[in-house]
């Protein structure tokens, strides 16, 4: 026969919910410090090279930026994070961490290793995220991994690629303007032959690369933001490209009339100083131009499925409100006179 101690019972320690929850955020947090701090030191040799690119490459000075902005959208989003449930995901988190394994051993054995472990670090960051946080966080945070890539310099092989046309296009984009405007000029190559004997030389740093990789940044930037509908802000976010074109034009454009009508020397300090701090400004109002655009061209209508269901929500809560009172209201019997 079973003797039970209903005195013990009662004064048995009771675990709350609330306990649990905390528990378990304690746990996910040491879990967190210990992988993120055995990441940063499998990756120290990568974070070295990284930094080390961003000195020595203005295309790519911009990249050391993302990181901080990343950190920023994490803290503005903390909330809406800190109430999503925890539930460790360890076969999707295992299946994506061996993605980045792959691709370190892939770029050792094919002697591009600095390139491809940049690119698997954030990988691998994704793989530990779904695998302790879970499916639910992973999707919050998707969009911020694909906005780290953005830290990190071209390979060769594609900054080649796409640095050559870019210089090409800013010497006939503005042959093209120094021509509507009058000014005798010719193209020879990547060369702008002002006058009869005064060459502007349209060198690699005045590609463009790196007013096209700072633009995208603060257009990601501004994409977050705003509260718009996603199709705005990929549109917002790809005509960060057109834009970055068209300023440095402006700029070499602007550089050549100076170096026409007033000295060579005026000219390059323009370019290099003064016009380098005025065309960042000029493309955040362009960017903002085109989303004041957007709601003058684009009417949002309702959506054809009704209205939102926090509303319908509302409304049945409203109805079963009103009905319960008639209800009442029925079965109250008045005294007679």
């Amino acid at each position: 026969m079973r003797v039970v101690n209903h005195h013990a019972r009662r004064h048995a320690p009771h675990v709350s919910g609330q306990d649990q929850v905390r528990s378990s955020r304690l746990g996910f947090t040491f879990s967190a410090l210990l992988l993120v701090s055995v990441t940063a030191w499998s990756f120290w040799p990568a974070r070295i090279g990284l930094f080390d690119a961003w000195r020595a490459n203005d295309d790519y000075s911009a990249g050391q930026l993302v990181p901080l902005v990343a950190i920023f959208f994490i803290w503005r989003d903390w909330n809406a994070l800190g109430k999503l449930p925890l539930v460790p995901c360890w076969l999707g988190g295992i299946a994506l961490l061996l993605l980045p394994a792959a691709v370190r051993t892939y770029g050792f054995l094919c002697m591009v290793q600095p390139s491809i472990e940049r690119y698997s670090l954030v990988l691998m960051v994704a793989g530990l995220v779904l695998m302790v946080a879970g499916w639910q966080v992973f999707r919050r945070v998707f969009w911020i991994f694909l906005f780290l890539f953005l830290m990190f310099p071209l390979p060769g092989v594609l900054h080649n690629l796409i640095a050559g046309p870019l210089r090409g296009l800013a010497t006939t984009g503005s042959v093209v303007l120094l021509e509507a405007v009058g000014a005798s000029v010719r193209q020879q190559g990547n060369v702008v032959m002002l006058g009869e004997n005064t060459p502007m030389a349209v060198a690699e740093a005045c590609s463009g690369l790196r007013m096209l990789t700072a633009f995208i940044i603060v257009a990601a930037f501004i994409a977050y933001m705003v509260k718009r509908p996603r199709w705005q802000k990929a549109i917002l976010l790809a005509s960060s490209i057109p834009v970055a074109v068209v300023c440095n034009i402006v700029r070499i454009f602007a550089t050549g009339l100076l170096m026409l009508h007033v000295s060579s020397e005026v000219g390059e300090k323009f370019f290099h100083d003064f016009a380098g701090l005025v065309m960042m400004p000029a493309a955040v109002l362009l960017l903002f131009g085109e989303l004041w655009l957007l709601d003058k061209l684009v009417v949002l209508e309702p959506s054809a499925a009704g209205p939102p269901s926090s509303v319908v929500r509302r409304a049945r809560s409203d109805k079963r409100t009103v009905l319960h009172a008639q209800r009442k209201a029925r079965d109250v019997r008045l005294p007679d006179t």
